[in-house]
């Protein structure tokens, strides 16, 4: 029987408290420089503490979060669906678009779920993911959305339907009729023949 190496444990511990580190730096700019280097990062302390500035207050470091999830190859959805039921809104939305960006078919059913959530925004993420997943299974879902209370979930909703190439209902184009914002009148377009 092989004995664990602890030196190889004490330098890979090692080495995720320093990227912690250099992750939580104060100075932005070596942040976001960490942060980019670390596409193919597969230790969780790590992709948890990403996950978590995906609410960070810099927009800057919230893009390049989303970018080194998005391009991480290694499987890393159990942490990405398990943020979907997080208490920010931001980690909730950004996730749902992570996944989808990642085509994350065995996120749908999690995903599905946030088109109930009590936040616009992460709706709209929401239905932006299933159609951009092509998620036929959420099509219930997606056509009730067309009567949101937000514009911007019916907007997404309506996409949606698009991508997953769903007829519109009657009532559905009555609701879409109504809203007045001219990106209606585009999806009316491509709806009505």
């Amino acid at each position: 029987m092989v004995e664990p190496n602890n030196n190889m444990n004490k330098d890979l511990t090692i080495e995720t408290d320093s990227i912690l580190r250099e992750m939580n730096s104060l100075d932005k700019n070596k942040k976001i420089i960490t942060i980019s280097k670390l596409g193919h990062i597969t230790d969780e302390k790590i992709i948890t503490e990403l996950i978590s500035f995906l609410d960070d207050d810099d927009i800057k470091i919230r893009g390049e979060v989303f970018s080194v999830l998005c391009l991480n190859e290694n499987d890393i959805s159990e942490k990405l669906v398990n943020s979907l039921s997080k208490t920010s809104k931001n980690i909730r939305a950004f996730c749902s678009l992570i996944l989808a960006n990642r085509n994350d078919k065995n996120a749908i059913t999690s995903i599905i779920k946030l088109t109930n959530d009590s936040n616009s925004i992460v709706r709209a993420c929401a239905f932006g993911a299933l159609g951009h997943l092509r998620a036929k299974t959420a099509s219930k879902e997606i056509h009730l959305g067309i009567f949101d209370s937000n514009v911007e979930v019916k907007k997404s909703a309506s996409y949606a339907l698009i991508l997953i190439n769903e007829e519109f209902l009657d009532g559905e184009i009555i609701e879409l009729e109504k809203q007045e914002d001219p990106e209606f009148r585009k999806i009316l377009k491509k709806i009505v023949k």
